[in-house]
């Protein structure tokens, strides 16, 4: 199936390496949706309402990529990668940005919505070639790559902190944010072409069903990865509203609890890869699981801000290679295409996703917003007794 053509010209945009044009697209992919929570203190200020309200507005970046990875995934290889990311990307910033004038629950629900339709898709597309250039170049990158989503994430972290110091509102900054990653996009992904495809997808048809039907070892992979992804959640949703409501912080303090989560992600992904390839995936998750666990116990129970700002960075280390060692998984399995098994795997980690935000909303607002990272606990005690899953299998 021919992609779309799309009329921004190819030779527009810096010569890149194909890793390096990866590790710009997850960048970039963070920098677009990160804005918002940094400042949901702020936000959640303006609409007038709790926690549970707020968490349930949330769901609205889950079901978006639901979505989009159940009824869009299949048409990517018709929409083709490089549309998929010079379009959506900053579609994805258009979309937190309109989010952040919400004037109630309901509204940013829908425009976050938006927004993850845009993600599915972009998710889609970033992992797989990640995992393609990964086999065309003969060494792991897929950690790495992860490392500079989360370097996206220090930066605009870091950048909603400094707004927030100069007292630029939530809405000015999002705004800004958009000609910010399109002329970013341009220029890193200018020259974008899809990696080709392994030799074992090659043997499959390229046709992806709507909904890719987890099977019993991608259940293994969600067993995994699911507490990564919870408590990564809860730090970036809830970190800036816990260091207000429990320690009674500035906004830009709140703001620099997500960019402590990111760069304590993003340095560890940076050299994830090396210490994989050296030990092998299945230790190097349980000693990541183990630091989850300890940084989860000391954010629940904090008695300073520094000790928060610890836990939050052992957050941060504990989910940075989780993730990223279970899409490698997927992408390697032969029973099925890479894009069916990545797309399962997505799928169904976001289904159990899609329960965080109003669980761990209602938490806080019901109980205290410490025990937002409490109840995350016994999924990492799962993620420990599952972690075999990623053991690397032989692939074309």
């Amino acid at each position: 199936m021919a992609p779309i053509a799309l009329s921004v010209p190819r030779r527009m945009g810096l010569r890149l390496q194909a890793q390096h044009r990866v590790y710009a697209a997850f960048f970039l992919y963070a920098f677009s949706m990160g804005g918002l929570y940094p400042r949901l203190a702020e936000i959640q200020r303006q609409m007038g309402v709790a926690e549970g309200e707020l968490g349930l507005a949330l769901i609205g970046v889950a079901t978006g990529t639901l979505l989009s990875l159940t009824f869009l995934a299949p048409l990517l290889p018709r929409l083709g990668a490089r549309a998929t990311v010079l379009v959506l990307l900053p579609g994805i910033a258009v979309s937190f940005g309109a989010a952040s004038h919400a004037g109630s629950p309901l509204a940013m629900y829908a425009m976050l919505v938006a927004a993850g339709l845009c993600m599915g898709c972009v998710e889609t597309v970033v992992n797989l070639e990640a995992d393609r250039v990964e086999h065309q170049i003969g060494r792991r990158i897929m950690n790495r790559a992860h490392a500079f989503w989360s370097f996206g994430f220090f930066g605009v972290g870091s950048f909603s902190a400094m707004a927030s110091r100069l007292q630029w509102s939530p809405q000015w900054q999002l705004g800004l944010t958009v000609p910010l990653v399109l002329l970013a996009t341009l220029l890193l992904l200018g020259r974008f072409e899809a990696a080709p495809a392994r030799k074992a997808e090659a043997c499959h048809d390229a046709t992806a069903p709507r909904w890719a039907a987890p099977t019993p070892g991608i259940l293994l992979l969600v067993a995994c990865c699911v507490s990564a992804l919870m408590l990564e959640g809860a730090g970036i949703d809830w970190s800036a509203i816990y260091m207000r409501d429990v320690f009674h912080t500035t906004a830009s303090t709140g703001a620099m609890a997500v960019s402590v989560l990111a760069l304590a992600q993003a340095g560890t992904r940076f050299f994830a890869d090396t210490f994989v390839e050296r030990w092998s995936p299945v230790p190097i998750a349980r000693g990541l699981l183990s630091l989850l666990l300890l940084g989860a116990v000391l954010v629940a129970l904090a008695w300073h801000p520094l000790a928060a700002m610890a836990g939050f960075a052992l957050i941060g280390i504990g989910s940075s290679a989780i993730f990223p060692l279970a899409m490698s998984a997927a992408a390697q399995r032969t029973d099925r295409p890479a894009a069916v098994n990545v797309a399962a795997l997505a799928q169904s980690a976001f289904v159990s996703y899609l329960l965080a935000p109003p669980l761990l909303g209602f938490v806080a607002q019901h109980g205290g917003t410490r025990w937002s990272y409490g109840v995350c606990l016994p999924f990492v005690v799962l993620g420990l007794a599952t972690c075999h899953a990623l053991a690397p299998r032989g692939k074309a």
